[in-house]
């Protein structure tokens, strides 16, 4: 971060923001074992710290913390809680310039996307801000007179969490945000790849005026990242877990929590399908499916994994798409002007990739651009036709900045292929048919639907998956449900 401009006058610099502790009961601390992991820039390579690296032991001492924060903060009025999200949203909100230094260092995203992410990061603490004082619980018509019937809301209580690596801000923001406004207090591992700007937030909660233990995070490696998770999981003082992260790591989850019987959230994997109908705008198709596709470099769990386009408007769309790669995409070093494709986040995504477009390669699929790692963490932008349902790069999430395209005849035919899948969390579709556009957007099997739109997450609506794709709902009013228990009270003798 030190070749980048300086901050602006009055503002906290970068670097003011890079903390080489974990943040428990409102302070800085180190692992029990005295152990610390790397934190690496996926871009070039270079170690921009080190982090503690926490076990079970320090979970634990984290999750009574937070315990011992609940009985007190469980107490605050929504009014008060509103007020100090609100403060914590406004810190982030003067801080994004310098934040997204941060983010991009250990992420990689270009400088412009991390600003993109800190505003949206920022719009979740402002919603739930306004969504605390909106819990609301009811008062039912009685059947006997002498009774009155009510419905509480109440938080859950201890919410674990354990976060992503390609928004490593909002998806805190989103969870934690949520949780903090019901009620909640939180013990969260972020990933091992990007823990700072976890790290981060902390410090501006703390400056909010968020007390001590309501937001506790714990940071862990590859090689603790389990022992970790299986506390938050089986802890009997933990009574809700939140995760996103891939569909095979969220079942295990799932299991472990079982054992407490745990209300669970789950935001997982996806193979988003990208339809084309012949009545679609071409050129607008091509500028979402750009979106869709390309953004994070490709490395969202919305991202659009399968592109299929009619027959009538398949050339033409092709064509535009892969002239539109090849003029807009530039690959480099997220701090560098005019770099919208950042790196891969490690070496294992890039051959994951690799082996995707040589896969589809060898059963007939043609590159239209791309198609090779550039060296390090980088995979050019990639187009592909030729491409069937059978290959890896339909039937796997990509992860990455490839797009095969597919070609179909019929409406029938292009939906069926599109929830022929055991994920669904996203998909889009553009057509100017107004009876299409309904019948299609009640039939594909995801929880979220872009109509005419490539990129359609916003902080004020639900974002969760359908089948594979999870459980529950972040984001938006619902978002605040998931931290919440309904309570039936009986009042008799009236």
């Amino acid at each position: 971060m030190d070749n980048l401009a300086p901050p602006k006058a009055g503002a906290r610099a970068a670097s003011s923001f890079v903390f080489d502790k974990a943040f428990v009961n409102g302070e800085w601390v180190a692992a029990s074992s005295g152990k610390t992991f790397e934190v690496v820039n996926p871009a070039n390579g270079k170690v921009i710290g080190s982090v503690p690296d926490m076990d079970a032991a320090d979970t634990e001492k984290a999750v009574q913390v937070a315990y011992k924060a609940f009985q007190s903060w469980k107490e605050t009025t929504a009014k008060e809680r509103a007020a100090l999200l609100r403060r914590w949203g406004e810190l982030v909100h003067e801080n994004k310039e310098e934040l997204a230094k941060l983010l991009t260092s250990e992420m990689g995203k270009p400088l412009a996307e991390s600003v993109g992410e800190l505003n949206y990061g920022a719009g979740f603490l402002e919603l739930f801000a306004e969504e605390a004082k909106r819990v609301e619980g009811d008062i039912i018509q009685t059947p006997i007179k002498t009774r009155r019937l009510l419905v509480l809301k109440q938080p859950i209580g201890v919410s674990g969490m354990i976060t992503p690596w390609n928004f490593p801000n909002a998806m805190i923001t989103r969870k934690a945000g949520a949780a903090i406004a019901a009620g909640c207090t939180v013990v969260l591992k972020p990933a091992e790849d990007t823990p700072y700007s976890a790290l981060a937030l902390c410090d501006l909660a703390k400056q909010a005026g968020i007390p001590a233990g309501v937001l506790n995070v714990v940071t862990s490696s590859r090689d603790n990242a389990s022992q970790v998770g299986k506390v938050l999981c089986k802890s009997p003082l933990v009574t809700k877990l939140s995760f996103t992260g891939s569909t095979f790591v969220g079942k295990l989850l799932l299991e472990q929590c079982a054992s407490t019987v745990k209300k669970v959230s789950l935001e997982l994997g996806g193979n988003a399908p990208f339809i084309v109908f012949p009545s679609a705008d071409v050129d607008a198709a091509v500028l979402g499916a750009m979106g869709a596709k390309f953004r994070c470099s490709g490395q969202t769990c919305v991202c659009a994994n399968r592109f299929y386009i009619h027959e009538s408007i398949y050339d033409e769309f092709v064509q535009k798409f892969g002239a539109t790669v090849e003029k807009e995409l530039r690959m480099g070093d997220g701090t560098a002007p005019g770099t919208t494709q950042g790196p891969l986040i490690n070496k294992k995504a890039v051959e994951k990739i690799e082996a995707q477009v040589q896969d589809a390669v060898s059963k007939g699929a043609k590159i239209v651009c791309g198609g090779k790692s550039t060296g390090g963490n980088f995979f050019e932008p990639t187009v592909l036709t030729g491409v069937s349902d059978d290959m890896r790069c339909a039937k796997e999430e990509n992860f990455g900045p490839i797009a095969g395209v597919i070609k179909f005849k019929t409406e029938d035919e292009v939906v069926a292929l599109a929830n022929a899948t055991s994920s669904g969390l996203a998909g889009y579709f553009y057509s100017r048919d107004l009876g299409q556009i309904w019948r299609v957007a009640e039939r594909l099997e995801t929880g979220l639907v872009g109509v005419n739109e490539g990129v359609i997450s916003v902080p004020d609506a639900p974002f969760g998956g359908w089948k594979e794709s999870g459980l529950g709902r972040e984001g938006g009013r619902y978002g605040i449900d998931e931290y919440l228990e309904i309570k039936y009270v009986c009042m008799g003798g009236l």
